[in-house]
């Protein structure tokens, strides 16, 4: 039977795998252990990913619906187009190109978030296109480009973090959500290197680590402050390296005055020992990183909060040092390429600005379009959702790739200003809590019944290989693209084939941050995926950034000053308790894809409420009983989950579920003023004992 290597379809790591079988068997997941990422090791999500090729719920066949109200009905696919085409049309005549727009995904493939870009742009005229990965990414984005000239999620290859000596890790859970990454932190930790990480729960992640600073929700940029106070107070700050390869740092050790151990420790709840020992652990190791994740970046500080780990990074002069520095841990698959490459609503590929002249002349050029016919910026994910309804809101969205009504915070009123929509359409595998409210819903390919390429967490771009033909009926999103562009005069600018499109790709990003045109499929093939930027054929990829100067006028990094201040809601005497959110690891985002696998499904078969025994003692909970908690803006009902392993002033509830059971439903969709980043991470709510 025949093997094709590829790639998980789910997380930023981008595990490497084997898909054996073909159109007349079944195809089953085995290991490949020469891939440099996972080396082999898998979770569950992983190795069940293929059972949804064949399952049964799958779409394979447009449905539309004839007016508002009735139910959807299937259709051919030049119903479907054409109707797409008619109202884009009618609607645009009505009320201007930026009525439409457009929402894409942070696991569609370079090719796709590439070619969605320029569909918008180009194909409808509008300035509105943004993605999911405003939702995950974007803090971190800005705080990189900020402080070093450039994002790249890790600057290193991930197995650079077993040879380091000391890790802070801020905000995730890697054992539950990235498993094989875990094998890193764990030989890092057996060649007697120290973990320390920070987080309100002690999580699977955290029980591993020699240090766990628990600290309340929302104070991660009180607790990096005052970390470097201690560094700063103590002597440990590397001085040469400051003066050499940093600019800012007086005006930031002037403002890291204020935070002194004893007031971080009223802040985040973190005792002054186990800060000291912190600073001293980064400070002294021979090497160390500080790595950050959604837990510290979404936040509506989200910016200021980045910026302060990396004020920490470097002052204690990690940052282009061997086995040093600072990350992101990106979230979703293509979660880095997907904001490199002209999904993001201020972005033209290869990381290039939309309001930048000579950026816009380049892509122009690329496209073959004028550039004034290029529009100017949109609005952020959320903005451009909650514009609906609203004089110079949009009117249609088109959806490619992400669950909207369960991904994004204040879940009511996002449905709401769903529902009101004139037109929605909807691209996907399955019929998502968003595609049953469209007008017409797309069927499209998965992962392993098409070719594309991916950036993960390492910047490493990978290449995804077809092991199996997609469903009778079913269309890859090039070809929906291309054949609307057909349909609105533009056809010969959207070409479907997945190859043409990067080597489009490669010729736009070329001169760009991200500059991918020395990289090709035979290369990638060949190398086991090829580091941006590789501004050459012959160029060998770059694994590691920042070794010698940093991509800024002056090649030196930036400190910040960055002050703390409360997150947009805090708790009080109607809503006394923090809501937490993530993840676990036997479900992924919205659960759409999730949620439908056997194994997964059996292993975490609904949403809970994790909350501590002294808070469930208080409202009269015990383990398994129904917890009503409710927020300003929403409630939902689950089962309490009574656990020390909780602070006692804040629950957890993971956010794969929808309907009764949407976690967004409570969030807060307070934005951080720079990345736009909901505030995800932190909100007040009510916690009782359920009515049965």
């Amino acid at each position: 039977m025949a093997t094709t290597p590829t790639h998980c379809p789910y997380c930023s790591l981008q595990c490497g795998m084997n898909l054996v079988g073909g159109d007349n068997g079944l195809i089953t997941v085995q290991a490949r252990p020469d891939f440099p990422v996972n080396k082999g090791g898998m979770c569950g999500k992983g190795w069940n990913a293929a059972e949804l090729l064949s399952h049964s719920e799958r779409l394979t066949t447009p449905l539309v619906r004839d007016t508002k109200g009735s139910p959807l009905r299937p259709a051919t696919w030049d119903e479907a187009i054409a109707r797409i085409v008619s109202e884009v049309e009618s609607l645009q005549k009505r009320f201007g190109p930026n009525t439409i727009g457009v929402f894409g995904g942070g696991g569609l493939t370079n090719e796709k978030s590439y070619m969605l870009g320029k569909f918008a742009r180009v194909a409808l005229r509008t300035a509105h296109i943004d993605y999911n990965g405003r939702y995950c990414m974007s803090s971190a984005a800005a705080a990189n480009n900020a402080a070093f000239g450039l994002d790249r999620g890790l600057p290193f290859p991930l197995e650079d973090i077993a040879s380091t000596s000391a890790i802070l890790l801020s905000g995730s859970n890697v054992a539950e959500t990235m498993p094989p990454a875990m094998q890193y932190f764990d030989e890092m930790r057996s060649r007697g290197g120290s973990l320390i990480v920070s987080d309100p729960r002690s999580t699977p992640t955290a029980r591993a680590a020699a240090l766990h600073l628990q600290l309340a929700p929302g104070t991660d940029l009180a607790l990096a402050n005052g970390l470097l106070h201690i560094a700063i107070a103590d002597g440990l700050i590397d001085h040469e390296y400051i003066a050499s390869r940093t600019t800012g740092y007086d005006s930031v050790r002037q403002a890291i005055a204020a935070y002194w151990p004893d007031r971080v420790e009223r802040i985040t709840g973190v005792p002054v020992a186990k800060l000291t020992r912190a600073a001293h652990i980064l400070a002294e190791a021979s090497s160390a990183m500080i790595l950050t994740a959604r837990g510290s970046e979404q936040q509506s500080k989200g910016v200021d909060t980045v910026l302060s780990f990396i004020n920490l990074a470097l002052a204690l002069g990690l940052v282009g040092r061997p086995h040093s520095g600072y990350g992101c841990l990106t979230g979703q698959g293509n979660g880095q390429g997907g904001r490199e490459h002209g999904q993001k609503a201020d972005q033209l590929p290869g990381y290039r600005k939309i309001t930048d002249r000579a950026h816009r002349r380049h892509i122009a050029e690329v496209w073959g379009v004028p550039e004034t016919s290029l529009p100017g910026p949109g609005v952020s994910a959320y903005e451009m959702i909650d514009s609906i309804g609203t004089v110079g809101g949009i009117h249609a969205l088109m959806v490619m790739g992400s669950n909207v009504v369960v991904s994004s915070p204040n879940a009511n009123n996002v449905r709401a200003k769903i529902e009101s929509l004139d037109f929605l359409v909807v691209s996907d595998m399955f019929l998502s809590e968003t595609a049953a409210m469209a007008d017409v819903v797309l069927p499209t390919t998965q992962w392993a019944e098409e070719r594309g390429t991916m950036t993960n967490l390492e910047g490493r771009v990978i290449l995804r290989s077809a092991a199996v033909s997609a469903p009778s009926g079913v269309k890859s999103d090039l070809d929906v693209l291309s054949a609307i562009a057909t349909r609105l005069g533009c056809g010969d600018k959207f070409p479907s084939v997945p190859e043409t499109v990067f080597d489009e790709l490669r010729a736009a990003s070329a001169g760009g941050i991200a500059d991918y045109s020395g990289i090709t499929y035979d290369r990638i093939v060949a190398e086991n995926g090829v580091f941006w930027p590789c501004p050459g054929i012959d160029h060998p990829g770059t694994p590691r950034l920042f070794n010698e100067t940093f991509p800024t006028h002056d090649g030196r990094a930036r400190f910040h000053v960055v002050r703390n201040r409360d997150s947009a809601e805090e708790p009080d005497d109607d809503y006394p308790i923090y809501l937490t959110t993530g993840r676990l690891m036997a479900q992924y985002q919205s659960g759409t894809q999730t949620r439908r696998v056997t194994a997964l499904t059996a292993s975490s078969p609904e949403p809970f409420v994790e909350i501590n025994p002294i808070l469930a003692r208080r409202i009269g909970v015990g383990d398994g009983d129904a917890v009503s908690v409710a927020s300003r803006r929403g409630q939902l009902t689950a089962k309490a989950r009574v656990t020390a392993s909780i602070r006692q002033d804040t629950i957890f509830v993971p956010f794969h579920w929808g309907g009764a059971s949407c976690a967004n439903k409570l969030t807060s969709d307070a934005l951080d003023p720079v990345s736009r980043m909901p505030e995800f991470k932190v909100c007040a709510v009510r916690v009782e004992k359920a009515a049965v």
